[in-house]
């Protein structure tokens, strides 16, 4: 891999950057009195060998095969600038209206491998699109800037039918801001605040009823992105209008604590959920807070499946705690749960609580790192829970779906969510193989585990002299109270209660050492509102039926080329899953694991294995059992 160092020092790249820049890269931009956990800044955190660094390698083998020429071909069109590159399918083909929106996902892609992984193609890659689209943006008159006409944004002021031209438009400006935090790009925040201008002037002649209109069409996280950007330049007009951006009929029954979620589409109303929660951050008002708790508790508690997933065929279809019927081959959209860990990211750093690290583990192993095909890094738009379907990746060069794009991100910060830290010391949230740096206090503490295949953690400080610091270790609830810890080799007389942080506050010496032993165990979970259905866990992942291969082809395990504001339909039905007899409430009775298979069970001639592993074969995640 090619290093930082081969194209501009990181002092120079620091050098570029305004110092409210560099505050919001290393998450410093947060009102002191709101916040308890800060996480660390991206380049800050470093994966080491392990499944989940070899998911971010097989996630640079799709973002190096994208051709810049190509995600450019539309925004060069309607700029009326030369292009003879081929057009993309699917949803960035030049008759689909969500045109552009996988390109912004791609700047950020780029900008967040660049901080996580000093990847030098992707900070290139970069830059070359930053210029290009500025010139597209020149073209047009120096302030807008899509890869479709100012004509679509007229259809939405007049209430007419047109797709989701600021949900596109968002991941442009999202994808701008973050070459400029993670780059150090000028140019890229040059061209976004042109962008903000013009969002501005069209927002301003709308009265509040055309506003609220406006809102009722996804959006992306319009709020959000003009939240920080206000952060970044400075500039407090464009906290107002984010504002504007706060859809506050969603807002209103969410901060009196009241869920109405049943039929709205899912991923529309999250990411104005994380605008809520950063809101928050910056004024202090205690409603925004409110709503963003209230929702992410009814997410996670009432409307979430076995993997932490959520949604049905995109919406929310049933009252909470009501998902009997709700498995199908369309649940758990990607990019809801993209945006649930990010909003769960914001609730950990207010409170410090495990149950949010133990949700954002349950959802980062069996919906993040399960839907990324390891052979090329193609995305899944579905996770498909109902029994006889399987993981239907996209076409290359075809789908572009909103959740290619995100997954995209995701992978490329993998990072996210392993520590945080406070003036007085670090949270480890996940079980990782990483290291995290801390030049405040000349820490750099170093990772060794091979999670999940064991639960063996071995945390190790180094720092050039004695320092006094607080080390506090997730103890999930799953583990029981069988957890051991040692401190250099000694086992440490106290103990942390499951779904706590094992605390150990102490001058810590180079080479001292934190190990723990996590025991993983089955367990079981019925589907919430259905207690006829249960799924079977192996400490936070969810195990699968492996149900074999009849009727799939090469062709079947891909989707086909998606239409215009079409998603993808699955060709074949799916066949049933045999009822299981184990018991539900001590699954290791009956359950058993597999001699030389490592994360390999059986029950009733079944195979069962976690379901991130699982590819190319159709599966059951939920049981009936015997009886």
């Amino acid at each position: 891999m090619q290093r930082r160092a081969f194209l501009v020092s990181s002092a120079s790249v620091t050098a570029l950057w305004p110092a409210a820049s560099r505050l919001f890269a290393e998450g410093r931009s947060i009102g002191p009195d709101r916040i308890v956990a800060r996480p660390f800044a991206r380049s800050a955190v470093r994966l080491r060998p392990g499944p989940v660094l070899d998911a971010a390698e097989v996630n640079a083998i799709f973002f190096r095969a994208q051709d810049p020429d190509r995600l450019l071909h539309a925004f060069r069109l309607t700029a009326g600038l030369p292009t003879t590159a081929e057009p993309l399918g699917g949803w960035e083909a030049p008759e689909n209206e969500l045109r552009g929106h996988y390109t912004g996902h791609y700047l950020s892609t780029a900008a967040l491998r660049y901080a996580v992984h000093d990847d030098i193609d992707a900070r290139a890659r970069a830059d070359r699109m930053v210029a290009a689209l500025a010139e597209c943006q020149s073209a047009l008159g120096g302030s807008y800037l899509s890869a479709f006409p100012e004509e679509f944004f007229d259809r939405l002021r007049n209430g007419q039918p047109v797709w989701a031209p600021w949900y596109t438009v968002h991941k442009i400006m999202a994808g701008l801001l973050d070459v400029h935090v993670y780059c150090g790009s000028a140019q890229a925040l040059t061209v976004l605040r042109g962008m903000a201008r013009w969002a501005a002037r069209w927002a301003q002649p709308l009265g509040d009823f055309q506003m609220a209109r406006v809102l009722e069409r996804e959006y992306g996280g319009m709020n959000e992105l003009l939240y920080n950007l206000s952060v970044v330049t400075g500039d407090e007009s464009l906290r107002e209008l984010a504002h504007r951006f706060d859809h506050e009929r969603m807002f209103d029954p969410l901060a009196a604590g009241r869920d109405e979620l049943k039929g709205l589409h899912a991923n529309t109303l999250i990411p104005k959920i994380v605008g809520a929660a950063r809101r928050y951050e910056l004024t202090g008002e205690e409603r925004y807070r409110r709503t963003a708790e209230f929702f992410w508790r009814q997410v996670t508690g009432a409307r979430a499946y076995c993997t932490g997933g959520t949604s049905n065929g995109e919406s929310w279809n049933t009252e909470p705690g009501q998902l009997g019927g709700e498995l199908s081959g369309y649940t758990q959209e990607d990019c809801c749960t993209y945006n649930m860990l990010k909003l769960t990211r914001h609730l950990f750093g207010w409170t410090a609580d495990a149950a949010c690290a133990e949700y954002y583990e349950r959802a980062f192993w069996n919906g993040i790192i399960g839907s990324q095909h390891p052979t090329d890094g193609s995305k899944l738009y579905y996770v498909p829970l109902a029994s006889g379907y399987w993981k239907m990746f996209g076409t290359a060069g075809h789908d572009y779906w909103c959740c290619t794009g995100t997954m995209g991100e995701s992978f490329a910060s993998l990072t996210d969510g392993i520590y945080f830290h406070d003036d007085d010391g670090v949270w480890v949230n996940q079980f990782i193989a990483s290291e995290v740096r801390w030049p405040e206090h000349g820490l750099r503490l170093e990772q060794e585990t091979d999670f999940p295949a064991s639960g063996a953690v071995r945390l190790t400080v180094r720092v050039p002299r004695p320092v006094r610091l607080s080390l506090r270790v997730r103890i999930p609830g799953w583990a029981g109270w069988g957890t051991v810890a040692r401190l250099n080799s000694r086992a440490l007389e106290s103990s942390a209660a499951p779904g706590s942080y094992l605390v150990v506050d102490r001058t810590w010496k180079d080479g001292d050492t934190l190990s723990l032993q996590l025991p993983l165990a089955l367990h079981s979970e019925s589907l919430p509102g259905d207690p006829t259905q249960h799924a079977l866990l192996y400490g936070p992942l969810v195990l699968a039926g492996r149900l074999g291969r009849e009727g799939l082809t090469p062709e079947t395990l891909r989707a086909e080329p998606t239409k215009p504001r079409t998603v993808p339909e699955y060709k074949l039905d799916a066949v049933a899953a045999p009822p299981l007899r184990f018991a539900a409430d001590d699954p290791a009775a009956t359950v058993r694991p597999v001699a030389g298979k490592p994360l390999t069970f059986e029950v009733d001639g079944q195979e069962l294995v976690p379901f991130y592993r699982l590819f190319d074969e159709r599966h059951a995640v939920y049981w009936s059992l015997k009886g």
